[in-house]
């Protein structure tokens, strides 16, 4: 795709963007496991890393808001335990062109949509026509059903798994912990990217964390701060869990707010 000279390149270019896009809400992709065991019964207190876990979403505390970065990207949407549904929300710009595409998926149990706009295209041409409904995607017409988020629990930002591979967890004061996590311990290897977890090397087994917990007993943030690998610089996964209870819940878009997805919806996500 170029500007102002008709539309070569325009598939390549958008797949990669879409790629780069699913890459994106890997944030979201399940552990297996939404939080860490429960403080035992005989413990007449929780430690502070079992404290930390029994903080950590479980599908009962209602809807919630939710961010989350990493690396390359950033992600924002909705959780909604009852009605297992997720709604995320990212963009990428394009580093040669300036635009910048705009993916959300809705998820309900397990009926998906897809929505894409973009932005910032003065004198582009070549993009593709999409309709601006949520798109009703088919799984049996993607190359990579696996590819698409997918609900898999309420922690959709990983960080019980995170925790759980926490080598010490300290309370530095009220709702405020901080420690290091052993990213190849157990699940928390599976939060971050293959090549984000080879270029760290040894770093990756004690990653300098900090956590708050609300008033509410419940989680409000984890940040790790990765160190700087390689030629890359240092960087920092987060993820923000926000509204517990008040955030609206998500429903199945309907009418003239949605269709069935184009073919070229699928050539987009299957590059």
């Amino acid at each position: 795709m170029t500007r102002n000279t008709g539309s070569a390149g325009t598939t390549p270019r958008l797949a990669r963007t879409a790629a780069a896009l699913l890459a994106a809400t890997a944030l979201v992709a399940g552990c297996g496991q939404e939080t860490g065991p429960a403080a035992a019964p005989s413990s007449p207190a929780p430690t502070p890393k079992e404290a930390l876990l029994a903080s950590v979403p479980d599908g009962t505390e209602g809807t919630f808001r939710f961010t989350g970065r990493d690396s390359t990207s950033n992600l924002s949407g909705l959780v909604d335990p009852t009605a297992k549904g997720i709604q995320l929300d990212t963009s990428v710009k394009d580093p040669e062109l300036g635009f910048t595409t705009t993916m959300s998926f809705l998820v309900l149990d397990e009926e998906i949509w897809m929505k894409v706009a973009f932005s910032d295209t003065k004198g582009l041409t070549g993009l593709p026509k999409l309709p601006k409904r949520w798109l009703k995607l088919d799984p049996a017409k993607l190359d990579d059903p696996a590819g698409v988020p997918q609900y898999d629990g309420a922690d959709v930002g990983n960080a019980g798994p995170l925790i759980q591979a926490a080598t010490d967890v300290h309370e530095e004061g009220t709702g405020r912990y901080t420690g290091t996590v052993d990213l190849t311990a157990g699940e928390a290897a599976q939060v971050l990217e293959a090549e984000e977890m080879a270029s760290l090397g040894d770093a990756a087994k004690q990653i300098p964390f900090t956590a708050v917990v609300g008033a509410d007993g419940n989680l409000t943030s984890l940040s790790l701060a990765m160190p700087k690998s390689g030629s890359g610089k240092p960087w920092t996964f987060e993820v923000n869990y926000t509204a517990y209870g008040s955030a609206p819940a998500i429903a199945e878009p309907s009418g003239s707010a949605a269709q069935d997805a184009p073919p070229m919806a699928y050539k987009l996500l299957n590059g």
